[in-house]
């Protein structure tokens, strides 16, 4: 994983929810007060978050954790981290070096991808009538634009921003849907502990994964077009974007 569960959990919850929402002021009093936080129990939080306890619990639920405890635990041991692109230097130089790895990285993901599943992806587009595109974070931000360029192609998708919504609609997709995840790492479902019949349901959908490591997909992950790369920050969007307009293109040639 290039990010933990409680950034992608907390600000998908945020992102999705409106601003007064009680579950969206939940998460961003806990993102800003992250350290004080930690050494609270549910009542304490419940408190300085202005929300009953039983709020705070539903909040926990909600967002896709078993309880409070697991709550807790994310809050102790999630250690926030940001990729520089090198040693502090002028602006000139920070942006000339960060641009070079940028180029590389997506260089890296033109010569590696496979262009053959990309195809048999989108003769698959053109087949299924529901279709849903997801991803976490700045996976989540390529998933809306691929909805966006499908659509302009006259092909409409779902995608959602919340995870725990992701998770629902998979888990209540069948045999005529399509869904496709961005999932630079492959760990879109280490996020979400899944029961044996949870995972058992995940079988009916035609899953999709674009993935930049070659680690072993879930077995209910039916296909995969993989590219390699540096397992980065700095390297993850914009190698998932590029893949996501090379199947806007192809989808757009087989018209």
């Amino acid at each position: 994983m290039i990010y933990g569960k409680l950034p992608v959990v907390f600000l998908s919850t945020i992102a999705s929810e409106k601003k007064d929402n009680t579950n969206s002021q939940i998460a961003a009093y806990l993102l800003d007060h992250l350290e004080e936080s930690r050494s609270m129990g549910i009542r304490d939080l419940a408190e300085v978050c202005s929300v009953s306890v039983s709020s705070l619990s539903r909040f926990c639920r909600e967002i896709g954790l078993r309880d409070f405890a697991e709550l807790k635990e994310l809050l102790l041991t999630s250690d926030l981290h940001f990729q520089t692109s090198g040693d502090r230097q002028s602006p000139g130089d920070m942006a000339r070096e960060y641009g070079e790895l940028v180029t590389a990285s997506i260089r890296q993901a033109q010569e590696t991808v496979d262009i053959r599943a990309i195809s048999r992806l989108c003769g698959e587009l053109k087949k299924y009538r529901r279709t849903a595109v997801f991803g976490l974070l700045k996976a989540g931000a390529v998933a809306l634009n691929l909805q966006g360029d499908l659509l302009m192609l006259g092909k409409q998708v779902y995608t959602n921003i919340s995870y725990s919504q992701q998770i629902q609609y998979l888990l209540s997709a069948s045999e005529e849907d399509l869904i496709l995840i961005f999932s630079y790492t492959g760990s879109y479902f280490d996020y979400q502990e899944l029961t044996y019949s949870e995972r058992k349901r995940l079988s009916a959908p035609r899953i999709w994964m674009v993935c930049g490591s070659d680690r072993t997909l879930p077995p209910f992950v039916d296909q995969a077009i993989r590219f390699r790369s540096r397992q980065d920050q700095i390297s993850h969007p914009y190698q998932l974007q590029f893949v996501a307009g090379l199947i806007a293109q192809e989808y757009q040639a087989i018209q």
